[in-house]
């Protein structure tokens, strides 16, 4: 499903949302603001994609994203630990085998979540290589532009998929 979609659906449920999941009791990170994700499109298919406030909680290993729609209702929590991902929508909850599968099955294509975190602080995600560049770095097949309290990340690979982030309070 894409994320467009799936944010239009929610938003004309009108009623059908999640509740808020209680703040989190630990000391873990959390980091918040908007989030769009574009996949290009080529000449015989119009491109996608949506977006949405985020919340992100926790780390790669362990953590939880929650994204709500433009009028304030909370539409979809991802969450994750060893051995168990898991998305809830006011449809119910579905669980997959990693957040790539989680990833791919909401936007059509996969984004690195467990680099996200790093990104979003506009540095490399230490487990996997990557290469300086003019404005940022390229890792995982993606070219990543910091500029705080902003990010894009762009892969390079077809289809193209555009992520913009934008942190709240930095």
């Amino acid at each position: 499903m894409r994320v467009a979609a799936l944010l239009l659906s929610f938003a004309l449920a009108g009623c059908a949302q999640l509740p808020k999941a209680p703040a989190p009791v630990t000391d873990e990170s959390r980091l918040s603001g908007r989030i769009s994700v574009t996949v290009a499109g080529d000449v015989h298919n119009r491109g996608t994609g949506g977006a949405a406030s985020f919340e992100l909680f926790g780390g790669p290993e362990a953590g939880r994203l929650e994204l709500t729609s433009p009028l304030g209702t909370l539409v979809a929590r991802a969450t994750w630990q060893p051995g168990l991902v898991a998305l809830r929508t006011p449809d119910g909850e579905r669980r997959f085998d990693d957040l790539d599968a989680l990833t791919r099955e909401m936007l059509g294509e996969t984004v690195p979540v467990a680099a996200l975190f790093d990104w979003l602080h506009a540095r490399p995600w230490p487990a996997a290589p990557h290469e300086k560049t003019a404005s940022g770095f390229e890792q995982l097949g993606w070219r990543i532009e910091p500029k705080l309290p902003a990010l894009v990340a762009t892969r390079l690979a077809d289809p193209v998929v555009t992520l913009r982030a934008k942190l709240d309070g930095e």
